[in-house]
């Protein structure tokens, strides 16, 4: 039940990241799978809230990860499970932490 939950959110989480930067092509199929697959992960290693505020864009398996983190650590725990996912060649790790 747990991972069917984490799963759907990770897919509506994916949905609503908004458009890729004008600066890159369009992720491909397999690109959006694995930026869902690395939306999971993240949700599962640091929590659905934190997932929430990240958006997660991939391009040849080259993830990009930006948005705000409450903390260096959720920044740096975010990016680490990213790198665990199978497929992800490189992690950009554009993560801010929000001021205190």
């Amino acid at each position: 039940m747990k991972r069917l939950l984490i799963a759907a959110l990770a897919g509506a989480l994916v949905a609503c990241a908004g458009e890729p930067r004008g600066s890159h092509p369009p992720e491909s199929g397999s690109d959006a799978a694995l930026s869902a697959k690395v939306k999971a992960a993240i949700a599962t290693d640091v929590g659905a809230r934190a997932a929430g505020s990240l958006n997660v864009e991939t391009y040849g398996g080259v993830v990009e990860i930006s948005g705000f983190a409450d903390s260096e650590q959720q920044a740096t725990r975010a990016a680490q499970a990213a790198k665990k996912v199978q497929g992800v060649r490189s992690v950009r790790n554009e993560i801010r932490v929000k001021a205190s």
